[in-house]
């Protein structure tokens, strides 16, 4: 185990985007929350520190969080290669998907046990009774009973699911019920991917957040979005005269010093030419693949967009397994198009050595792009959809998962039924490409609802309220 250091940032800088009476709320639930603590620690357990949604929130929650004046902290486990992979393939079914249709049976399950005994050996003595221990996703599933053995109370917070059941997810419950089922409360992002034998009074539905002034989602000037973009490769045509920089989460600033990897059949695109873009992890359930065949063959050429698929370098997120060999499998579909469909479409790969730094670039790519898209097979919740109406990007989806929960079709976005529907999401692109009222219409309509229901007052009120009802 190992602790993430985390600077408090006060709850107080939304208060001009929410308003105050809003804040006036907050405020008075946040001060609820640290009476009924009284001192006691809230800790988060996950498996990685970069690389995914769940940790850019932990960072930013728990800041916020540690701003208010509660005593929140973040831990992340450890795990091996054979661990992650089976991992990786329960978050498969969980999904509904098969993922590498690899086992998960009595040699997987021993492996699986084995590293959590020597990660509970190491969190047990860091917790005392009464505290909170927030573990996230099925890599901290084995860590529940250690938690109750030392006295604290258990959330288990599972970011992902699917709204319908099959043998993956069934089989994928099956693993994971033995460890979970006597936590003190569950979280989901919605309340259809709680499996039945949650008991409803311990399932609590806790919609994920973002924050408005990360390094991902800070202004920025269409000037410095054109020259950070420059200055990594993944735009042509525009001359940097100074280095790119951006405002880190602590305060200072930092400067932009790495080049994405990209993989291009030409020049990036140019400053002017429309940009659609997906920006994931690469895993199999974003479908990247999918979107780059989806805008090659029913996106007209005519138009000049080009897509940009990008995603973190695969050796940045060190519990995904799979992310190198999806991010093979695009280049090999990359290759084998025509090379007059090829050379509109670029996939690159952003260094996470520093995460701020490649927050930053996403902020930039994000703030550039004409479409924002997530054409998943199946989502959690998807904040890069948030992120994209966050900064009045019109947004493509597929109708999945906490998609929904974030896009009114026609008003904030556009989603795709079926995601297999290539058609008709080549069709999408071209509508918002040629009806720029539309898009900016959608792109307005869609910050204004982030605004409303998907900022830290109350993602953090939520979790707050939790707490005092598992206090006993």
């Amino acid at each position: 185990m190992r602790e993430v250091d985390i600077e408090p940032l006060d709850p107080a800088r939304l208060d001009p985007l929410i308003g105050p009476e809003r804040a006036e709320r907050f405020a008075g639930a946040t001060e609820a929350a640290r009476r009924a603590l009284d001192g006691r620690r809230v800790v988060n357990v996950n498996s990685t520190s970069a690389g995914g949604g769940v940790a850019e929130m932990l960072q930013t929650t728990l800041a916020y969080a540690r701003g208010a004046g509660v005593d929140a902290r973040w831990l992340v486990m450890e795990g091996d290669e054979e661990f992650f992979a089976t991992t990786k393939r329960i978050h498969n079914g969980l999904y509904g998907e098969p993922g590498d249709y690899g086992a998960l049976g009595v040699a997987e399950t021993r492996h699986y046990e084995s590293v959590q005994r020597a990660n509970a050996e190491a969190l047990a003595p860091t917790i005392a009774a009464g505290e909170f221990v927030i573990l996230h996703d099925p890599q901290t599933a084995g860590l529940v009973e250690a938690v109750r053995a030392a006295g604290a109370r258990v959330v288990w917070r599972c970011h992902v699911g699917c709204d319908i059941e099959n043998e993956w997810t069934d089989r994928a419950w099956k693993f994971l019920r033995p460890y979970v089922e006597s936590a003190d409360a569950f979280v989901f992002s919605r309340a259809e991917f709680a499996p039945s034998w949650v008991p409803r009074e311990r399932t609590h539905v806790i919609p994920p957040s973002l924050d408005p002034f990360s390094a991902k989602n800070q202004p920025m000037s269409p000037r410095a979005v054109r020259t950070l973009l420059s200055q990594v490769g993944l735009l042509d045509g525009v001359e940097a005269l100074a280095p790119a920089s951006f405002v880190r989460r602590d305060g200072s600033f930092g400067v932009v010093a790495r080049y994405a990897d990209v993989l291009e059949n030409g020049p990036a695109p140019a400053a002017g030419a429309p940009v659609v873009l997906q920006a994931s992890r690469w895993d199999r359930v974003k479908d990247m693949a999918g979107v780059m065949t989806g805008f090659a063959e029913h996106v007209d050429p005519a138009l000049g967009a080009h897509l940009l698929l990008t995603g973190p370098a695969v050796y940045g997120v060190a519990d995904d397994p799979e992310a190198a060999e999806v991010l093979i499998e695009c280049m090999q579909v990359w290759a084998s198009l025509p090379h007059e469909r090829r050379h509109r479409i670029h996939l690159s790969c952003i260094p996470m050595v520093d995460p701020d730094e490649a927050a930053a670039v996403v902020n930039a790519l994000q703030r550039h792009a004409s479409i924002v898209v997530q054409k998943s097979l199946a989502e959690g919740f998807g904040l890069t959809v948030t992120e994209g109406m966050w900064k009045a990007r019109p947004v493509i989806a597929s109708a999945v998962g906490g998609i929904v929960d974030q896009i009114q079709h026609g008003e904030h976005g556009l989603l795709v039924q079926d995601p297999h529907d290539l058609a008709t999401f080549g069709a999408y692109v071209e509508q918002l490409l040629t009806d720029a009222d539309l898009a900016v219409e959608m792109g307005r309509h869609g910050r204004a609802r982030v605004v409303d229901e998907f900022l830290a007052d109350r993602h953090l009120a939520q979790y707050g309220r939790l707490l005092q009802s598992i206090d006993r």
